[in-house]
């Protein structure tokens, strides 16, 4: 992993093998108009080298994790650190949430988190990224 790559960029961990997930991380890359964000999933070599150092329990966590210099934001503080990076017409309402108190926005976080799979599935494996896109991807 590259340190200049890793201190430059927020690093986004995300579930590799959950559909929404994914799709997430592709509405990401196409609305990074700067270039800010990099992907590893969760069940990644580089998440578990980052959660080392960033002491991140990667087995209690079902959430997605932001990294961004030295601060780790997981669950709501995450999702509104990307979108406030992005452009996109969404991200006003992500602006908005973040006015929620932490607590209520996490409990509905986790709500969701929980039962993502059984809405919108997983695969098997994690998905390879096309080669226009791996530059994108720490692996």
């Amino acid at each position: 992993m590259s340190s200049t790559l890793t201190g430059k960029k927020d690093i986004i961990l995300f579930d590799g093998i959950c559909n929404f997930c994914n799709s997430y991380i592709n509405y990401v890359i196409s609305h990074d108009q700067h270039n800010r964000f990099v992907f590893a999933s969760l069940q990644s070599d580089v998440a578990k080298e980052l959660s080392a150092i960033h002491h991140i329990n990667l087995l209690d966590l079902n959430s997605i994790v932001v990294i961004n210099n030295r601060r780790v934001l997981t669950r709501s503080d995450g999702i509104i650190h990307i979108a406030k990076h992005l452009k996109s017409r969404w991200s006003w309402l992500l602006f908005l949430i973040e006015f929620i108190p932490r607590s209520v926005r996490n409990y509905g976080y986790t709500l969701f988190a929980s039962r993502r799979y059984s809405w919108f599935g997983q695969m098997n494996s994690c998905v390879v990224p096309t080669q226009e896109m791996r530059k994108k991807f720490l692996i």
